[in-house]
């Protein structure tokens, strides 16, 4: 399992191993610059974001013990660098839609093509719909919206999510099941659901 190849990696890099840790950025940059880019608008500023995150995780990579898996802890180093960027910027988080990826990520269901047939209508209204979910998730607060992204779109388990936010994975489930009824509650008028349904 990958889990392995990751412990086997860091404890090269612990012993001096340089290139171990390059391999380690090569393949989790992709799953981190996407992730920050949930939080920050601008490209560049992501990517400035994401290299001061390995950056970090190489200089306290030596105190990492393996409590949590290394991607767990790679993106609690990414989700807290890109939260100080944003208070440093004195601005909070900005969503970015990024709904198509070429490695299949999770999206929010109906926020995307709701018709098979790209009729001027159907896209307009996915574009309706996918504008409703941006707002929905940039009115949440900061920790609904975190466990939400980590959950919904970067596709983390509920014990990961827990690990990462420092919280039971009890709290992370009822933070999740919060936003998605915030999410649903703004989506029900374009797609005609019933209160008692998400989307």
């Amino acid at each position: 399992m990958h889990d392995r190849t990751d412990q086997a990696l860091v404890q090269r890099v612990q012993s001096g191993d340089q290139h171990a840790f390059e391999l380690l950025v090569a393949k989790y940059q992709r799953r981190i610059f996407r992730l920050i880019s949930r939080f920050v608008s601008d490209p560049a500023t992501a990517e400035d974001i994401a290299q001061e995150t390995f950056l970090r995780a190489y200089r306290a990579i030596g105190r990492f013990r393996g409590d949590s898996q290394f991607y767990t802890w790679l993106y609690r180093i990414a989700v807290n660098t890109a939260k100080r960027s944003a208070s440093a910027g004195a601005r909070g988080p900005v969503f970015q839609e990024n709904v198509h990826s070429s490695e299949g990520e999770e999206t929010f269901a109906g926020s995307e093509q709701l018709s098979t047939v790209e009729t001027p209508e159907a896209l307009m209204a996915s574009r309706e719909i996918a504008d409703a979910v941006k707002s929905a998730l940039d009115c949440l607060p900061e920790e609904l919206r975190t466990a939400i992204v980590l959950r919904e779109i970067e596709g983390l388990s509920y014990e990961d999510i827990a690990q990462l936010m420092g919280c039971p994975p009890g709290t992370v489930r009822s933070r999740i099941f919060r936003a998605r009824e915030a999410i649903a509650r703004q989506l029900r008028p374009l797609l005609g659901t019933r209160p008692d349904e998400r989307w």
